[in-house]
């Protein structure tokens, strides 16, 4: 029996232990984290920007944190932010699991509007967008003030459960979602854009 391309991309590259331990406190959690092939994904293109600055906006249970660490620069420095203590404390346990650096990483606990506003303007490398996807269309433009010329913004699950796809479906999530890939896809002066199916989707955008 032919195994599924999708199915056999998601197992190519393994999570390690610690990855699997906080994906599992994730899922008592009810958490959104990034899925293997995904995770494989972000630490490869960290690697490709030798990224120094990152910005995770929506910390889960740190399983997507522990991928991008492993393809950031040894020196450089990951932030990632939620508005759940729950998420930045189990994303915590994952980190000091794995033995990671704690100068390696800030975790940030508030409004994610507010975090992002007050981030340094073309500081980073690679933002990936996991969460609050109702505020994306202010996030995505807060993603291209901080990110340098050449930086990457990944919007991570952008198919939404396979519901974005499907023009039936109109709640908030799946409604902001669909809109954030029409403002990047039109924003050929602000974007270079492309969509793979990776994971559930990963919506990637290099800013011009």
């Amino acid at each position: 029996m032919r195994q599924d391309p999708h199915d056999f991309s998601e197992s190519f590259i393994a999570e390690d232990f610690e990855m699997s331990q906080a994906r599992a406190r994730g899922v008592e959690l009810g958490v959104i984290d990034t899925t293997p092939g995904a995770g494989a994904y972000l630490r490869f293109l960290a690697h490709l920007l030798k990224a120094q600055s990152v910005v995770e906006v929506g910390t889960a249970s740190g399983v997507g944190s522990l991928w991008l660490l492993k393809g950031m620069m040894r020196s450089g420095t990951l932030t990632s932010i939620d508005d759940e203590m729950e998420h930045t404390q189990i994303a915590k346990l994952a980190l000091q699991d794995a033995d990671i650096e704690q100068a390696r990483y800030r975790l940030i606990t508030n409004s994610i509007p507010d975090v992002m506003t007050k981030l340094t303007d073309r500081a980073y490398d690679l933002v990936v967008l996991r969460h609050n996807p109702e505020d994306l269309s202010f996030v995505i433009g807060e993603a291209h003030r901080i990110l340098r010329s050449g930086g990457v913004l990944v919007i991570d699950n952008y198919f939404g459960g396979a519901k974005v796809q499907d023009p039936a479906q109109r709640d908030a999530k799946t409604v902001a979602l669909r809109d954030a890939g029409k403002i990047i896809r039109a924003g050929g002066e602000d974007w270079v854009s492309s969509l793979i199916p990776t994971g559930d989707g990963l919506l990637l955008a290099t800013k011009v």
